[in-house]
């Protein structure tokens, strides 16, 4: 960590479908002794995009959304313009969740929070009119045709969610995942949440030195907005690996959660909400997130029971695999 000007970490290691282990190193804040310990909450970035799958899966098997249906036919207080593009190639929630939906974030968009700007309502943001995205969304090329990381797709996914259960994605977040799985150190940042800074640790640059903001954060909680502590992702990993045998404590059943960890749309290495690759015939997953003062990452073997989860409160500049939390990755034995 003194190598790397990282001022906090926290793991948290799966084995058998347990934590194993979970432990806090170094500070919240660079130059003060508020010490980093296994509840330490830190901006999840777009590991928010696996948080959000999990909630969508949930949503799928209680029957209120389905993968592959039209998401206009889901969406009520936004559409998607038109387009040939779409007139055979309809964009859905598989689509979405797998980057391949033909939306693609303008330049320049998806900015932290601008206390001056406040907040943007999904369809303000969807319409091209905050400064968080300047341009309205419309499918840029043919559903399932190509892959395109996207913030806007999450955003999409809010709404639609939003829209059909009549509730903020934070009160759904809250009553379908967070309060199921005991996640007592997550939440949906808002400017006012930092007066439980005692808990929530600052954001840094590479240099180690403390980020103006203090605590940046993300107005799109679907795509960039969890904030979180390892053990808690870990116990919704945990919780991914359950619904895999039929014992899941959200009611996921196996049918949904495989669908999470198959490859999308042909392309290999995307599954629904988070990322795939192979070790030795066993499926690998795996969530990156990267923000202005942070960094994290979540592995997990789902069928050898085991994971991980590290959390920095420092953005080093670099891949994860190539800092501090590559380091760690590659002196594990699953």
């Amino acid at each position: 960590m003194e190598r790397y000007h990282v001022p906090g970490l926290s793991i948290a290691l799966i084995h058998d479908r347990q934590i194993h282990m979970a432990k806090g190193f170094g500070v919240l804040e660079a130059g003060t002794d508020h010490k980093v310990d296994s509840d330490t909450i830190f901006n999840a970035c777009s590991i928010s995009k696996f948080v959000t799958a999990m909630l969508v899966m949930k949503l799928v098997d209680q029957g209120f959304l389905d993968l592959d249906e039209d998401i206009n036919n889901i969406l009520t207080s936004w559409k998607l313009p038109y387009s040939k593009l779409i007139q055979s190639n309809k964009v859905t929630l598989r689509t979405l969740l797998s980057h391949q939906s033909g939306v693609v974030d303008p330049e320049g968009s998806f900015g932290e929070f601008d206390p001056t700007q406040g907040i943007p309502t999904m369809v303000d943001l969807l319409e091209g009119r905050t400064p968080y995205c300047k341009e309205s969304i419309k499918v840029m090329y043919k559903p399932g045709s190509d892959f395109q990381y996207s913030d806007i797709g999450f955003c999409i996914i809010q709404q639609a969610i939003e829209d059909v259960l009549g509730q903020s994605f934070e009160e759904i977040m809250n009553e379908l995942v967070f309060e199921p799985l005991n996640m007592k150190s997550s939440l949906i940042m808002r400017s006012a949440d930092v007066k439980f800074s005692q808990k929530i640790s600052c954001g840094h640059q590479s240099n180690g030195d403390l980020v103006s903001s203090k605590y940046p954060f993300y107005p799109y909680p679907a795509a960039v907005g969890v904030w979180t502590s390892p053990s808690d992702l870990a116990r919704l990993v945990i919780e991914l690996m359950y619904s895999l045998h039929g014992t899941s404590q959200l009611g996921i059943s196996p049918r949904t959660s495989k669908e999470m960890i198959t490859s999308q749309g042909g392309k290999v290495w995307a599954g629904l909400g988070l990322f795939l690759d192979s070790s030795n015939h066993e499926v690998e997953i795996s969530s990156l997130g990267w923000g202005v003062g942070y960094q994290c990452m979540m592995i997990a073997y789902p069928y050898l029971r085991s994971g991980a989860v590290i959390m920095t409160n420092t953005d080093l500049g670099v891949h994860q695999m190539k800092g501090i939390i590559g380091e760690i990755v590659n002196s594990l034995e699953w």
